[in-house]
């Protein structure tokens, strides 16, 4: 159930390297098996940050569960890999936390709630 969507006004040249750091990351940081992680990336967005086209990158991490605490910890961990990745300062990239009710997450047919 949890999910990441990483949009870049960068190319992102390792996009199956990258898919895979970021489940794993995200699997890890949230105590979630990697099987319910879902990645999606944008790349070549148009996008402006601070007024400047200069690399950025947006994350939208959304859980069931999430905690304060996992929000700070994936915050550190996604902000580290993004930057060391696709070459973005840390100070250009935003991610934002959603925690999800599990009676609003639909999977299979039905809901986790």
């Amino acid at each position: 159930m949890p999910y990441i969507k990483l949009s870049t006004n960068t190319h992102i040249a390792t996009k199956p390297k990258l898919l895979r750091q970021l489940s794993q990351l995200t699997a890890q940081e949230t105590s979630k098996p990697e099987s319910y992680v879902m990645i999606e990336l944008l790349d070549d967005v148009a996008m402006l940050f601070g007024g400047k086209d200069a690399p950025l990158a947006y994350l939208e991490c959304k859980s069931i569960g999430l905690s304060e605490k996992q929000a700070k910890a994936l915050s550190a961990s996604l902000n580290q890999l993004v930057s060391s990745e696709l070459h973005i300062a840390t100070d250009r990239i935003y991610i934002e936390f959603s925690n999800a009710p599990a009676a609003f997450w639909g999977y299979n047919g039905s809901t986790f709630g």
